[in-house]
């Protein structure tokens, strides 16, 4: 009886959250998006000085990958962690707006010539291997209406509603959303018919089978995405999306070399380390853009 009481009041809670994220949505989607970032700002400040969620979490994750920056270059970079985080959620409330290839214009600056170059002229698809770096769930709907449309691969959300709203916003321009557990099958077909799969790669892996150092430290990675590239013999490219400090953002491609892999256990490992060492790049270089309130490194191997 307990637990059914308690699964109960979760639902409860549940519907609640996803009621008032409605109503934010909508106002959000009101303000014009100079005054959407100024409130992300105060957000961001707010929850790193008041409230402190995960704060230690974030400056411990810095310290330990820059240990040469001083303690106040940590506390600088993590403030604007969560800046950065507010403001992603302002954009994510204000994907509905974004509807068009212009509207996708005005907010992303992407050069796919060579993407293309290496999928759609060739007959070919490809994985697109990316972070929670940036803005990537503004970068999904860009790539859809700038340059293709693709197959998302999703964790799902414990909150049905706002799993359910979330995919809406992900699909509504055209892409398609599957979750991890049908990433392996959708992956094959969709590669394999000449289409497009996006996975965000940077976290650990929860059935931790392969480590490798990442950032300093030994952690689990997904080969998920290097086994689908080699499986099916398509091209891989990292994608990053960051700000370009105008108020848009840039996402650039690097493809990641496979002609010298096969298809066997050791070449994906390869392959992971290899679009892995991209992510790190990337990371290290821009370390506010990164999701650094993620417990990264809980599976050490």
């Amino acid at each position: 009886m307990q637990v059914i009481m308690s699964k109960k009041k979760n639902r409860i809670g549940d519907k609640l959250f996803y009621r008032i994220l409605l109503l934010v949505g909508m106002i959000v989607r009101r303000l014009n998006r100079a005054h959407a970032a100024a409130i992300a700002g105060i957000t961001g400040d707010i929850v790193y000085d008041r409230l402190k969620i995960r704060r230690e979490l974030v400056e411990t994750n810095l310290s330990l990958t820059f240990p040469e920056k001083s303690g106040e270059e940590i506390r600088r970079i993590a403030r604007q962690v969560y800046r950065n985080l507010a403001e992603n959620a302002m954009e994510v409330l204000r994907l509905p707006l974004i509807q068009t290839p212009e509207d996708a214009v005005s907010l992303l600056q992407i050069d796919a010539r060579a993407f293309l170059a290496r999928t759609r002229e060739s007959g070919k698809g490809a994985v697109l291997v990316s972070a929670h770096f940036g803005n990537w769930e503004l970068l999904g709907i860009g790539l859809c209406l700038l340059v293709s449309p693709a197959t998302v691969v999703a964790k799902k959300l414990k909150n049905r509603e706002v799993d359910g709203l979330v995919n809406k916003w992900r699909s509504m321009r055209g892409n398609r959303v599957v979750y991890k557990k049908q990433a392996l099958r959708e992956g094959i077909r969709t590669l394999r018919s000449g289409g497009i799969m996006s996975i965000l790669a940077d976290q650990s892996d929860p059935n931790g089978g392969f480590f490798m150092d990442f950032l300093g430290r030994r952690t689990s990675v997904f080969v998920g995405p290097a086994y689908l590239a080699l499986k099916t013999g398509v091209p891989l490219f990292v994608i990053m999306c960051r700000r370009n400090g105008s108020g848009r953002y840039i996402a650039e491609f690097e493809e990641v070399q496979t002609s010298d892999l096969g298809d066997g256990k050791e070449d994906a490992e390869e392959l992971a380390r290899r679009y892995t060492r991209v992510l790190e790049r990337y990371i290290r270089a821009y370390p506010e853009e990164w999701f650094w309130v993620h417990n990264r490194w809980k599976r050490g191997g």
